[in-house]
């Protein structure tokens, strides 16, 4: 029942949604903290009509003042992956971004964009450790935040030991480099 309830939550937190397509594009994006994942996403929806689903700004639907903790984390992903199917199964391309950084919970979404039949895109987006440092210090400082991620130094620090390797072929981008090429690939791709 909560699941249900949780889904229902997030969904009417959407907003408009692009227009439904066959084999919609599901892009996956993945990174630590500070590397410059939401900003690689807004700047792809510039080029590429897609729904942003940003784990950071869903677990706050679900939990206002959210504690980061295991079973929260647990509860929003189960929600978010419920979600995906449902806009995947509508046909409305979409784009993922939360750290994703553990192969098996990315073998999740590989399931669901096969059972649905979403073109599955994959992005590893990174910067050089000193520049995410600054990032995530001047974050607090921000007074129009986009970005919706409570995450510090601290937080980058403890997640960066858990950083598996993408088994499948992905788009890597340093967000500290001119990212248009990248976004150039990844359009062509969800296009082809």
């Amino acid at each position: 029942m909560e699941l249900a309830e949780d889904v229902r939550r997030l969904r009417e937190s959407l907003g408009e949604l692009p227009e439904p397509m066959v084999n919609p594009a599901f892009i996956m994006v993945s990174g630590l903290p500070g590397t410059g994942k939401s900003y690689f996403c807004r700047k792809l929806t510039e080029r590429l009509p897609c729904l942003i689903l940003e784990s950071d700004d869903l677990r706050k639907v679900i939990f206002p003042s959210p504690d980061y903790s295991p079973e929260e984390s647990n509860r929003l992903f189960q929600a978010s992956h419920r979600l995906i199917e449902e806009l995947l199964q509508t046909g409305i391309p979409l784009i993922f971004d939360a750290t994703n950084l553990i192969e098996r919970h990315r073998e999740h979404l590989y399931r669901i964009a096969d059972t649905f039949g979403a073109k599955l895109i994959l992005v590893r987006v990174e910067a050089p450790p000193e520049l995410v440092r600054q990032r995530l210090k001047d974050r607090p400082s921000t007074t129009e935040r986009e970005d919706k991620s409570d995450a510090d130094w601290q937080v980058y620090e403890k997640m960066k030991s858990s950083v598996q390797k993408m088994r499948r072929n992905h788009f890597a981008v340093d967000t500290s480099r001119d990212i248009a090429p990248v976004i150039d690939k990844i359009v062509r791709e969800a296009n082809r």
